[in-house]
């Protein structure tokens, strides 16, 4: 096992959050809900390969913030989300022998910086499991169906899903992919949200201080697609501050708020659980909405000099406007991660009338409608490289 790091100040957490952790383990047992043991690759790695994915970003339910193990991207605490597919990441890895470095090119700009190193961090992983020392050439792009991305939409999870099927297909061959716990490991090292994009629907990811690498996978909940009806309705708004989300996970474990969430998460996830495996979306919405505001409460108060404060005024009027629906009788509930971008978790019976009253309440917003996305695929190199190979 791949030991990760524990920060000092949080070694007193980690026994009742390792406690958790099994207790997690054993509800998803009985739900029959168990990953497949990880994989020994030896000798299995190629030097040359090529292969392309497709994944879907992520919106949170239970929430995560802060690294634990900024290496290996483990967070404090596990973490549950929705694939959300009003956007797709496209990415095509070509392993080659001859190349010296990487190559990486993403919304047709090349790679540099903290990005290059991220991804480079990524395909190291892959390469030490395959014994290779190949360069990649990778193209990467993210397709949203509006004009714009906005802040918080879950793009770095789905490019970290898509990167990971990708170089692990081309490193191993499309088995290797199939193994959920190899794939959601791999995919959470360039986000951590990442793991539970991998997986798709609606997703847990695993993760406490110190958590081995290869325990802090993550596993699909929705197994029965039981929650085939929820609507999920996206809101795109721009970042007028420009956030950066690892600024957000730096400055977040400092809030004295933080220990707390950490200790409530299993209570949630217990709720949550139960409430997926009973096709009960609007406990799963009630507790996506909830979530986003202590999410955001333990980003704003994590310093005394510099707060952070994520939402826009278009956020307030449209968390209002949740409110007044609900006392309409219309069920719908917001959900905001790291940004000011809104997704609103409704039932398909209610979608024209939450549509009509975004609309008549930020009449220049772009709305997207969409519902839950699947697992990250891979898909035929030919057909990646028709919408990647002109960059």
């Amino acid at each position: 096992m791949t030991e990760t790091y524990i920060p000092p100040n949080f070694r007193d957490t980690v026994p009742a959050m390792r406690a958790a952790h099994e207790e997690i383990l054993r509800l998803l047992a009985e739900h029959d809900i168990v990953a497949p043991p990880f994989p020994d690759l030896r000798g299995l790695g190629r030097a040359e390969g090529i292969a392309a994915a497709r994944a879907y970003p992520i919106q949170g339910v239970l929430k995560y913030h802060g690294m634990a193990d900024w290496t290996w991207r483990t967070a404090f605490l596990p973490s549950v989300s929705v694939n959300n597919d009003a956007a797709y990441t496209l990415t095509l890895v070509a392993f080659r022998a001859d190349l010296a470095a990487d190559q990486v090119t993403i919304n047709g700009q090349r790679a540099q910086g903290r990005a290059l190193e991220r991804v480079r961090h990524s395909l190291d992983v892959v390469r030490r499991l395959a014994g290779i020392r190949s360069g990649a050439r990778v193209l990467s792009r993210n397709v949203v169906r509006a004009s714009r991305t906005g802040k918080g939409l879950g793009t770095s999870a789905s490019a970290s899903a898509a990167l990971a099927t990708a170089a692990l297909a081309a490193a191993f061959g499309a088995e290797a992919v199939r193994n959920t716990r190899l794939l959601s490991t791999t995919a959470r090292l360039l986000a951590g949200s990442g793991g539970r994009s991998a997986v798709g629907g609606v997703s847990l990811w695993l993760s406490y201080p110190g958590i081995p690498h290869e325990e802090s996978f993550s596993v699909r909940l929705d197994t029965r697609g039981q929650l085939a009806d929820l609507r999920l309705i996206t809101v795109p708004i721009d970042s007028r501050i420009r956030l950066q989300t690892e600024a957000a996970h730096q400055e977040a474990p400092h809030s004295p708020f933080f220990k707390c969430w950490m200790a409530n998460r299993l209570a949630e996830l217990r709720e949550c659980i139960a409430a997926v495996q009973a096709g009960d979306w609007r406990t799963v919405a009630q507790l996506a909405e909830l979530d986003s505001i202590q999410l955001h409460g333990v980003t704003m108060s994590a310093s005394r000099e510099n707060k952070i404060f994520a939402w826009e005024p278009e956020n307030i009027r449209l968390f209002r406007m949740c409110n007044a629906l609900r006392a309409d009788g219309v069920p719908v509930y917001f959900s905001t991660d790291t940004g000011p971008t809104v997704v609103f978790f409704t039932h398909r019976d209610y979608e024209e009338q939450v549509v009509a009253r975004i609309a008549a309440e930020l009449p220049a917003a772009e709305i997207i409608r969409g519902g839950l996305g699947g697992p990250a695929e891979l898909v035929e190199v030919a057909e990646a490289q028709a919408q990647l190979g002109a960059e």
